[in-house]
């Protein structure tokens, strides 16, 4: 008797339909596609006045952290990503701890809370010029639109109101690419019209003039110019051949940024002094300064209006993502009490934004009391670079012992040399930490004791202090039994 042949198992209707579903939910990006997506989330116009101030030697600065810190943090996090779901709670958790993944979400997010004044704190300065420009060194000035700009972002992002993520987008157009641009070719234009160059521009500057440590510091705030990586490593998996074209896209990318990050900062330092260049208004006085010299200084409150347009839609877009992966985790696993985990109607977690905002608020008043506002821009700059170096020092740790402890776990990337890539990337980023410490030379007249207590208190207080008394103090009765949107995020 004959007997029939066993359908293969491929071309059974649940097998097809299977596969059919399988391919329809991969969609692949190419690694040139995943280097500009990297670009626009790394590269800004905002640090260009601080690394100005050096002039020439202002490439050595941004190449250097490129090197020990950029490429170390893509690589690394690449790894991390396409093999375990969950971001850096994930990843510090199963390496290291959960209190330790707790210590890294946490950071990511308190780093925010010194951000926004440093990034509002520059929306202020580029607004004067719109307005005022004698108002750019004004403390009240600053604080009082830190505040209003903050709460005014803490109402549209308790409203859930959606959509926008699409502004960010457009910000890269409109603040960073086109003034980005713009400046560079009005630069050249001012030197080729035989204007001389306010810093000088011969191979003997191409190194920054050695004054001790202090004479280093600048190029801490690069590490919090380059930080982010991790966030884009989730799209790995979205690559066709990850092992090749990852390294790839992230070698581009980083030309990119460093094109983007570079070029403006010298046209700064052909245009303005370094004695004159503010920290938070270097930026619009070289355009002021450059359009005066062609006459057309009436464009200088619409690049202005350019560059406040796309921090603000950037400052809204981060307003709601770090808080809210803090309170997935935290009602999970019980790491906040209740208060800070309430949701209002429209499901957004507003404690959180308001307790921020009162601390956002406090650090803006500072900007009315500290007598030099590029000091206080600079010294809440290191402070949001410091939290977020602990996070980064947890995750290469982490990275290691994942290694080690899960060899054969699958992975969609594997970074070469990977323990060599965590060492160098921990010694840069603790080194960073560590020299953050010491007041740059650009600012010696003031207390160096007040410095020393301002960035301690912000940086070891808020990103070591406060979260070890909320695991200190925790009870069981703060979990809290997620949402079915909640469990769908997660």
């Amino acid at each position: 008797m004959d007997v029939p042949a066993k359908r293969p198992e491929s071309t059974t209707p649940a097998a097809a339909a299977k596969k059919a579903k399988s391919t329809k939910t991969v969609a692949y990006i190419s690694w040139v596609a995943l280097a500009l997506m990297t670009t626009s989330s790394v590269a800004s116009l905002r640090p260009a006045p601080t690394m100005a101030v050096y002039g020439l030697a202002s490439i050595f600065l941004y190449i250097v952290p490129a090197i020990v810190f950029l490429l170390p943090t893509a690589l690394v996090s690449a790894e991390l990503a396409s093999g375990w779901e969950g971001g850096v709670f994930k990843w510090v958790s199963e390496g290291i701890s959960k209190p330790a993944g707790f210590f890294a979400v946490w950071c990511q997010f308190a780093m925010t809370i010194f951000y926004y004044p440093s990034l509002l704190g520059f929306v202020a300065s580029t607004l004067a010029y719109v307005i005022n420009p004698d108002l750019a060194s004004s403390g009240v000035w600053t604080a009082i639109v830190i505040m209003v700009c903050y709460w005014t972002g803490v109402w549209v992002s308790s409203r859930g109101t959606s959509g926008v993520a699409g502004l960010a987008s457009g910000g890269l157009i409109i603040g960073t690419l086109i003034p980005g641009a713009l400046l560079v070719i009005l630069g050249v234009a001012f030197l080729g019209q035989g204007n001389e160059s306010a810093a000088p521009m011969t191979a003997s500057n191409l190194l920054p003039a050695w004054a001790g440590l202090s004479s280093l510091v600048l190029i801490v705030n690069n590490f919090l110019s380059y930080s982010g990586m991790e966030m884009n490593a989730v799209h790995v998996g979205s690559l066709r051949k990850p092992g090749s074209e990852f390294p790839r896209a992230m070698f581009m990318a980083m030309g990119l940024v460093l094109l983007i990050f570079i070029l403006p900062a010298l046209a700064i330092s052909w245009i303005v002094p370094a004695e004159q260049l503010s920290l938070t208004a270097g930026v619009m006085q070289a355009f002021d300064a450059v359009f005066a010299a062609f006459g057309s200084q009436w464009l200088t409150p619409i690049l202005g209006i350019m560059l406040v347009a796309a921090s603000l839609g950037g400052m809204l877009t981060w307003l709601a993502g770090p808080s809210k992966g803090l309170l997935l985790i935290s009602r999970q696993e019980g790491y906040l009490p209740p208060f800070l985990q309430k949701l209002n109607k429209h499901g957004v977690q507003q404690n959180i934004l308001v307790t921020q905002g009162l601390v956002t608020t406090v650090i803006a008043l500072a900007y009315a009391f500290i007598p030099d506002v590029s000091s206080a821009y600079w010294i809440f700059s290191v402070i949001t670079t410091q939290v977020y170096l602990i996070m980064y020092l947890l995750m290469f740790v982490a990275a290691v012992r994942l290694r080690r402890k899960h060899p054969d776990h699958p992975r969609g990337y594997r970074a070469p040399m990977l323990t060599g890539l965590c060492g160098v990337g921990f010694a840069a980023s603790l080194a960073a930490l560590l020299i953050g410490f010491v007041p740059p030379s650009q600012f010696g007249s003031g207390s160096v004791g007040v410095y020393l207590a301002v960035v301690a208190g912000g940086a070891l207080g808020l990103g070591l202090l406060v979260p070890y008394l909320f695991l200190r103090f925790r009870k069981p009765s703060w979990r809290t039994e997620p949402t079915s949107s909640e469990e769908a995020v997660a």
